[in-house]
């Protein structure tokens, strides 16, 4: 099980055997979030926000990049971002799965990563934030 826990912030902590962290300021994200949480929770996986401060050092991302893009930690402790996050993620379903097989086809993560980084570049976030962020360092 993978924990967040902070003695600062609370002392139960969660605990799941994987992680999705999502921008909590972007509409979109957070609605694709809650679509998926149920789910994840049936798989024991947790779905938490990037802000959280208990992500950050978690992840060992800074400040500045924490929120380029959604990201994974695997059960087996590896950090997957943007659409390679989804790739993961997939994986751990079985109706998915043929997104993994398609992974492996040549030239499918260069358009899954094109399409990822336009629909990130057209999301729309409540923050300031979010218009001066850069795509490009997905």
């Amino acid at each position: 099980m993978i924990s967040l826990t902070s003695e600062v912030t609370d002392s139960k902590g969660w605990h799941a055997r994987a992680w999705l962290f999502y921008d909590a300021e972007c509409d979109f994200c957070t609605r694709i979030a809650k679509i998926v949480a149920k789910g994840m929770r049936r798989h024991q996986l947790g779905v938490a926000p990037l802000q959280d401060p208990r992500v950050m050092s978690l992840l060992g991302v800074p400040a500045d990049k924490i929120l380029l893009a959604v990201r994974y930690l695997a059960p087996d402790g590896r950090q997957h971002s943007g659409a390679d996050a989804l790739v993961a993620l997939a994986d751990e379903f079985w109706w998915a799965r043929p997104v993994v097989w398609c992974a492996r086809i040549p030239g499918f993560m260069r358009t899954l990563h094109s399409a990822y980084g336009w629909v990130a570049r057209h999301r729309q976030c409540s923050a300031e934030l979010c218009t001066r962020r850069s795509i490009t360092q997905i």
